[in-house]
């Protein structure tokens, strides 16, 4: 049985959606990270960094895991799906997984910031990620023009990136002049086992609009929150 510690972020889909295409039992712990949960000894235990989301395997002895994309590979590996075995597949979906990892999710995560959350808009730095955004965007659209997937068949690597690039309105980067990823992204968002997991922990769509409604205002109010405490952190 795999225990899964999350919360309704785009990291935290990236496991809960593997799970459900993988088809395995596992059990949801949602961390309130509003409430500072991330941070108490009990989670910290499972993911001494802190973070969403983390898995503890009661199969293998209480092995936990943290960082989205190790319990992705380690899931994958574990029942032999949503990964090549061979050496060059393999390798072709660790390479758009760390292509998530590095780049789409640091870049999209610092443009929500800075777009939906710091108080102060200051627009260069605004520009500077939606346009890196916009850039990696454009990478993922080129390669999709000549490939259904990322790696060839579905696997990993499209969940990670997926999970994020859903969500380009939050971070104000429109995708109208890329085809072939808007084509990627419907294409995915209609599998069924996807759509379950960017319900867990709790079923939040404020991620897929763009605005200045009133959700979508006490949303990045909360987020703000969690901005501000990691600053003192790192104070």
């Amino acid at each position: 049985m795999i225990e899964l510690y999350t919360a309704p972020t785009p990291n935290g889909h990236k496991a809960s959606v593997t799970l459900e295409e993988l088809g395995l039992e596992y059990n949801v712990h949602m961390v309130n990270i509003l409430e500072g949960d991330q941070k108490k000894p009990e989670f910290l235990a499972i993911n001494p960094n802190g973070r969403i989301p983390a898995i503890v395997d009661t199969d293998e002895g209480d092995y936990p895991i943290f960082e989205s994309g190790a319990i992705m590979m380690y899931l994958a590996e574990k029942t032999g799906k949503l990964m090549p075995t061979d050496l060059k597949g393999r390798n072709d979906v660790i390479q758009w997984l760390m292509f998530q990892m590095g780049g789409l999710g640091p870049m999209m995560g610092q443009a929500n910031v800075f777009f939906r959350y710091f108080p102060e808009k200051i627009q260069p730095v605004i520009d500077r990620y939606q346009n890196e955004v916009t850039r990696l965007f454009g990478v993922l659209d080129g390669h999709l023009a000549n490939n259904e997937f990322l790696a060839g068949d579905f696997s990993i690597a499209d969940i990670a990136n997926w999970c994020w690039a859903r969500t380009n309105q939050w971070s104000g980067v429109e995708v109208e002049e890329f085809e072939h990823l808007q084509r990627w992204i419907k294409q995915i968002a209609e599998r069924p086992a996807c759509d379950r997991g960017i319900k867990v922990p709790i079923d939040l769509d404020v991620l897929l609009k763009g605005g200045d409604g009133k959700e979508a205002k006490d949303f990045a109010k909360n987020a703000r929150a969690i901005v501000d405490g990691a600053d003192k952190e790192k104070a």
